[in-house]
């Protein structure tokens, strides 16, 4: 699942992912990516840490009460890394920077749905 408030940012990972072969659910925001993941799980979620309403942080105290394993992947600009650190503290072990590069969005896909060996792995 794919969870970012910019159609276009939402619109490319989606379309690169299903391109890589991936089965690929959209949301605007958290509350409505909530409802989407009580319906139908997913494998994984790729968040953006910046967004109106219920935000980032927010939105992984929410998921962790919910569904403790289900890996996350942030999405967050260079001067964010504070956002990055309270993302850890949630749980989230890994991170991608804007701008990044499609191959850095796969690795940490497939990197994040294989069993976690090591944790706070990034790229960008």
């Amino acid at each position: 699942m794919v969870i970012d408030d910019q159609p276009g940012v939402r619109r490319l990972i989606a379309e690169a992912l299903k391109q890589a072969g991936f089965n690929v659910t959209v949301a605007t925001d958290g509350q409505e990516a909530l409802g989407e993941i009580a319906l139908e799980e997913p494998s994984l979620v790729i968040l953006d840490m910046k967004m109106p309403g219920m935000n980032g942080v927010e939105f992984l105290q929410e998921l962790r009460r919910r569904f403790l394993a289900l890996p996350v992947i942030v999405i967050t600009a260079y001067n964010e890394l504070d956002l990055v650190e309270q993302a850890s503290k949630l749980g989230s072990s890994y991170y991608l920077q804007k701008p990044f590069d499609l191959e850095d969005l796969y690795h940490l896909v497939r990197q994040a749905l294989q069993p976690r060996y090591i944790s706070h792995q990034a790229v960008g």
